[in-house]
């Protein structure tokens, strides 16, 4: 499971190093795209898999589907883990995210998402506001 987050720097050729333990879960080939909340999203092979076919099975004919099945794959690349563990976080990507030389890598069970040090902390402080109340609602509906 992918879980906790870590600080690293992007080096200069704008590879950004795994964790350890994640790498096991992810494999050598990984799938890196823009994610959500101005964050990047890493998937394993497999998981993305899961993910692509999911998003093909949305009608086309539905604006909202077809914009966001292009969001999700137009910016995905398959990359290496190179042998220490690194990633390439391709131009686009490091600009869609405002990735700048720090960058955060947050375990999110079945993916990574990776966040410009920033935008991290900016949502951080937001987030942890209205955690009791999300959590309050969340055990109305049975997950607590």
């Amino acid at each position: 499971m992918l879980i906790g987050h870590y600080i690293h720097q992007l080096d200069d050729k704008k590879r950004i190093s795994i964790p350890a333990k994640w790498r096991v879960l992810l494999g050598k080939k990984v799938v890196v795209t823009s994610g959500l909340d101005k964050s990047l999203f890493v998937f394993s092979l497999k998981e993305w898999q899961k993910i692509a076919e999911k998003l093909s099975e949305l009608s086309f004919t539905n604006k909202d589907t077809r914009s966001f099945t292009r969001f999700m794959l137009s910016n995905a690349f398959e990359g290496d883990l190179d042998s220490v563990g690194r990633i390439l976080i391709t131009e686009p990507l490091k600009n869609f995210a405002n990735i700048k030389k720090k960058a955060v890598l947050v375990g999110m069970h079945s993916r990574v998402e990776i966040w410009s040090e920033e935008e991290w902390e900016k949502y951080s402080k937001e987030n942890n506001k209205s955690a009791d109340s999300v959590a309050s609602k969340l055990s109305d509906i049975g997950v607590f």
